[in-house]
């Protein structure tokens, strides 16, 4: 099989100091546990898989858990760590900055900072912060300032604002509908068309967007009175990663995206190194052109983040 040199841009790190600080706060991401991370075990984890570089990213719960001091000194420390990393080995990883919302002026002077001083690839925002969806009207100055930067905005499920099912952990099912609301919200409130710079990643394919797209964009055009298509046309700007959704979403997921809209994501460490070894198994097996299959791996992700166009993987 010739090597894929994939980019990943759904791989999380988990900081020995976020790990400490969840642990002390009484914290899990979604039902799963926090997971062991080092360097070395990421860059294991992506020669195993053909992964030239991974983009780095904070889970849930982020970093703002009730107090907005804390919730910045959390973001500064872990997007420095992120940053120091990707200074090191900018031939392997790249990261979103996280910021401390709900805390919106915080928010915007983290992404400066992390875009000025870091050179963060992009950020990631939690689908929603205590009940707060990323449509919302507050959040409007952030998304000028993405916007005005042309930022990558990865957008990554939260806890659902309601009550849990007994016996249904929140990863399972939960975190799909998270990110549905997130994408229905932003483009029932008009984020899309107000921020058209901004290039949006929805994590684990998008939830239940591509499979309920023209079921979502009815409902949305009816409450919003916009023509179908301008509405299925701003669900289409998305872009979407692979992480955990092959192979029975790809058909769906295929058939809805626009080209060059679909990357390849692994859920590591969250997702532990045998699911990813499955899931990017099944990814593998499915029946694609070649430059389909190349732009999946590589090609659409770089359109993204052309810095990682080399050649060749230094050893690590």
């Amino acid at each position: 099989m010739p090597d894929k040199r994939r980019i990943d841009v759904h791989q999380h790190i988990v900081p020995p100091a976020y790990a400490s600080w969840l642990h002390e706060k009484g914290q899990a991401a979604g039902g799963l546990p926090i997971p062991d991370w080092s360097e070395e075990s990421a860059i294991e984890l992506m020669d195993s898989q053909q992964i030239q570089a991974g983009i780095l990213s904070i889970s849930t719960p982020g970093t703002h858990l009730g107090d907005d001091a804390e919730a910045r000194r959390m973001a500064r420390e872990m997007n420095e760590f992120a940053g120091a990393l990707v200074t090191k080995r900018p031939d392997r990883f790249g990261f979103f900055a996280t910021l401390p919302l709900p805390d919106v002026p915080a928010a915007i002077d983290e992404a400066a900072y992390s875009f000025n001083v870091l050179n963060a690839d992009g950020v990631a925002l939690l689908a929603n912060t205590g009940g707060q969806y990323l449509g919302a009207p507050a959040l409007d100055p952030l998304f000028a300032e993405l916007d005005r930067r042309a930022a990558v905005v990865f957008v990554h499920p939260s806890i659902l604002p309601g009550p849990a099912v007994p016996g249904v952990p929140a990863f399972a099912v939960d975190f799909l509908l998270d990110t549905t609301r997130a994408a229905v919200t932003l483009v029932q409130n008009g984020v899309i068309q107000r921020y058209p710079n901004l290039k949006i990643i929805l994590a684990h394919a998008g939830g239940f967007v591509p499979y309920a797209a023209e079921r979502i964009a009815v409902t949305v055009s009816f409450i919003s009175q916009r023509p179908l298509n301008d509405v299925l046309d701003d669900l289409r700007s998305f872009y979407f990663d692979t992480a955990l959704s092959a192979p029975t979403a790809l058909p769906s997921l295929l058939a809805f995206a626009r080209p060059g809209h679909v990357l390849f994501g692994s859920d590591w460490p969250y997702a532990p190194a045998s699911v990813v070894r499955l899931m990017t198994a099944e990814l593998d097996k499915y029946e694609m052109s070649a430059n389909q299959e190349a732009a999946i791996a590589r090609d659409n992700a770089l359109a993204l983040f052309p810095r990682l166009a080399v050649s060749k993987v230094r050893s690590a």
